[in-house]
């Protein structure tokens, strides 16, 4: 779990991987907040500074408060919401003296293909914060806590047919999670001209943050796409590009050590000094000061010495 080790000022924010606790199936751990914390304790280790899992985490909260960041955005968990980072995602807990609840972590293979396609699970746009209705609320845990009991308690299940059981009921409640229609919002369903620029920013991003380009690209006009923006992510699309574009900066000064010039390269800038006026526009800080501002924060990982080295230390997942 996210554990705070001294390191040299101005360390990346190294990448996390995942590796299974000690008598655990690999690829999946569900693990009580209570239990997290004592296995910090136990091994000196301090909770809540950031990290980059490359795997996902599904933590909701059965009492208290918790404000979590994902990707540099703040998000308050309350009992009975439920929260999930996905991989790749710069992940920051908060102080979990105050909340009690589970966390489920897994990796992206564990579940079965024909859920991972339902589920979305690797749309990197997907709501990162949840709260579901009543009925949904009682469903979803029913299914924690059958996870939980199989996870912690298998019984005298050969490990294949364990493995199986976990992956099933991991399915129906990601699937579940996934699915929820969510209170207050009837927006329909992402249009699927939004789904085909979304899918092309994501891969065009660095290249170009022209709205004609990818009007272009895709056959539509770029009044259509900004359109489709509007209707399925409430904003148009240019905005949609700058955000995305701002994001993977956010994410370059964080966790790497590259210079501004090399980054303002990355993402297919000119110059540094136009990366440098762009970023501080739409972020309000220059990139340099973006980055001294959240390392000054303490931003560590466990295992800062290297990914998994707390989750070799401990037997548990380096983030969960």
């Amino acid at each position: 779990m996210m554990v705070k080790n001294r390191h040299p000022a101005g360390q990346a924010i190294p990448e996390v991987t995942f590796a299974a606790a000690v008598g655990t199936p690999a690829g999946l751990e569900v693990i009580s907040l209570a239990a997290l914390r004592a296995r910090a304790r136990a091994h000196g280790a301090d909770l809540g500074v950031p990290q980059r899992p490359g795997f996902h985490h599904v933590l909701t909260l059965a009492s208290g408060t918790l404000r979590q960041t994902v990707d540099f955005a703040a998000h308050d968990v309350q009992r009975g919401s439920w929260l999930w980072t996905r991989p790749g995602q710069v992940l920051q807990w908060g102080d979990l003296a105050r909340a009690e609840g589970t966390l489920i972590a897994f990796e992206r293979d564990f579940p079965d293909a024909a859920t991972v396609r339902s589920a979305r699970l690797d749309d990197p746009h997907a709501r990162v914060l949840r709260t579901p209705k009543a009925e949904d609320a009682a469903s979803l845990r029913v299914a924690t806590a059958h996870l939980e009991h199989e996870f912690l308690a298998p019984g005298p299940l050969p490990l294949d047919a364990h493995i199986a059981v976990l992956r099933h009921l991991l399915d129906v409640l990601i699937l579940r999670l996934a699915h929820l229609k969510v209170p207050g919002n009837p927006a329909p369903a992402p249009s699927e001209t939004f789904l085909r620029f979304r899918e092309t920013v994501e891969r065009d991003f660095a290249h170009t943050r022209r709205v004609d380009d990818y009007a272009a690209a895709l056959g539509y006009s770029a009044r259509t796409l900004s359109r489709a923006a509007l209707d399925s992510a409430g904003v148009g699309a240019k905005e949609f590009i700058d955000r995305r574009v701002v994001l993977e900066a956010k994410r370059l000064l964080a966790h790497t050590d590259l210079a501004a010039a090399h980054i303002a390269a990355h993402l297919g800038f000119s110059s540094a000094t136009n990366f440098a006026k762009y970023f501080h526009q739409r972020a309000g800080q220059a990139p340099i000061a973006f980055r001294t501002t959240v390392r000054g924060q303490g931003t560590e990982i466990p295992g800062a010495r290297g990914s998994g080295d707390f989750t070799r230390r401990t037997g548990h997942t380096a983030d969960a």
